[in-house]
């Protein structure tokens, strides 16, 4: 049987304001920036020209149009015009001098699929042996390998560009790849790419001892077992070693130096500078997360226009309707912009008196246990808030662009019970590691005992989880000749 009833229910929703500032937040300076072309671009009431008067926040204040039915009621229009603004310009002094932001040149040159096809004229290829060549060139990856089998290759070249030709004929095609510039480049594998770099070198003694390894006993070699190596070759350490410098000098990574150089126009722009001043910190917010924005010029003209009009038909309304949905709007994002600009400075302002004696003396052992919460009860604001700004943003500071997420960490009590940072016990582990004698590194049962002779009484499946966290391989495998 149906029947009505009244339920009270409390819950918690999100404006669409406040939804607009928590995805403002969590964009880095770049993506901001994308953000504020599209605003800008979709909305015609913002403008961001220096010669523009700002628009004052109470001309956003007029309530919603009534229905078109209520013909008769007069909608006023100077609720959303303000004649108190004062032009920009007016409230600068003569000296006033713009730090313009400057715009970071951008590299262009040739790329390296580019690269390869130029240097195929030197080979006089024409017809059928020219594009499987320039097929083959565009299958390599990243690095310059061609990790693809010459069967799929074919069928490729069969589907895509309607040439049948057989895994003989396109090996014979990547045979001329593999002479091409850098040395290495079309290799299958990583074994492949270094055999290809030690046959164009003289075939010296020490090259052919690198061949036999590379070819022969690569297993070995890549899990550092140089005993066995040596018994297996006849070799004695100093041959042996002189060998292995041969192959520490060739580029695993053919390509890699070219798509370092494309990555410049991606390089991360920080969203904070905090630099030292007469032994005091001084926070800055990087001047592209705060563009001046107002209602544009030609907006306010309209409304005016619309003002002075004595017709009050229907479109007359429509067209209000409009230009106030697009006053609204500016509205909205100038606030959000301005409220997430003092949301970024507050959390970062906190960071820093939290690990005040990091940013002045630059030593990581001095980085204090801290999380989410400790910042979030400081400035009273929500985690997830404190967590949309630690995830995206930089910060520059005197030792270097660093991600502010990374000032984060765990907490843990060392020999005297004060609390400290696991930061500072990788810091210690990673010095470790550095200074040990590579002929014969510590295991992590050594690291673990050096660790809590220190003063730090860690286990050592946690020595082993923080040495693989600094990026050290196993004892064995940093093991040098």
């Amino acid at each position: 049987m149906l029947n009505q009833k009244l339920k009270l229910k409390l819950s918690q929703k999100l404006s669409p304001q406040q939804i607009q500032l928590m995805k403002l937040i969590q964009l880095s300076t770049q993506e901001f920036e994308q953000k504020l072309s599209r605003e800008i671009e979709e909305n015609p009431a913002l403008d961001n020209t220096s010669t523009e008067e700002k628009e004052s926040d109470e001309i956003f204040d007029g309530e919603d149009l009534e229905n078109d039915s209520n013909d008769n009621e007069e909608f006023d229009i100077n609720d959303y015009l303000s004649d108190d603004d004062i032009p920009d310009y007016k409230l600068r002094s003569n000296n006033y001098s713009d730090e313009e932001e400057k715009d970071i040149p951008f590299t262009s040159g040739t790329s390296f699929n580019q690269f390869l096809k130029t240097q195929l004229h030197s080979f006089s290829l024409k017809g059928k042996d020219l594009q499987i060549a320039e097929f083959l060139i565009g299958s390599l990856d990243n690095l310059g390998y061609l990790r693809r089998e010459l069967l799929d290759i074919s069928d490729d070249l069969a589907f895509t560009q309607g040439i049948d030709a057989s895994e003989y004929e396109i090996q014979k095609i990547l045979e001329k790849i593999y002479l091409l510039d850098p040395p290495g480049v079309g290799a299958k594998d990583l074994r492949h790419c270094l055999l290809l770099q030690l046959n164009r070198k003289n075939q010296t003694k020490n090259i052919k001892i690198a061949t036999e390894i590379l070819e022969k006993h690569f297993d070995l070699f890549s899990k550092k077992h140089f005993e066995k190596i040596m018994v297996k070759l006849g070799v004695d350490n100093a041959g042996l070693k002189d060998a292995i410098s041969e192959i520490e000098k060739l580029n695993p990574k053919p390509g890699g130096a070219y798509n370092e150089n494309s990555k410049i126009n991606s390089s991360i722009v920080p969203d904070f500078t905090i630099k030292i001043i007469e032994g005091e910190l001084k926070l800055e917010l990087n001047s592209r997360n705060a563009p001046e924005l107002h209602v544009s010029q030609e907006y306010r003209n309209m409304l005016e226009g619309y003002n002075e009009s004595k017709n009050k038909s229907k479109s007359h309304k429509d067209a209000v309707l409009f230009i106030k949905q697009k006053l609204d709007s500016a509205k909205w994002f100038i606030d959000a912009i301005k409220q997430r600009n003092q949301t970024l400075i507050m959390t970062m302002s906190s960071i820093i008196n939290f690990q005040k004696e990091y940013f002045l003396s630059g030593d990581e052992t001095k980085i204090k246990p801290m999380i989410l919460k400790d910042i979030a009860e400081e400035i009273n604001m929500d985690i997830s808030t404190i967590s949309r700004v630690a995830n995206s943003k930089y910060v520059d500071t005197p030792y270097g662009t660093k991600l502010i997420k990374s000032f984060f960490s765990e907490g843990i009590k060392n020999s005297k019970g004060e609390e400290i940072s696991t930061i500072e016990v990788k810091k210690i582990l990673e010095e470790i590691i550095e200074e040990e004698n590579k002929n014969s590194p510590f295991t992590d049962d050594q690291l673990t005992k050096i660790l809590n002779e220190k003063g730090y009484p860690i286990a050592r499946r946690t020595v082993a989880k923080y040495r693989e966290m600094i990026g050290a391989p196993v004892a064995r495998l940093r093991k040098k000749l």
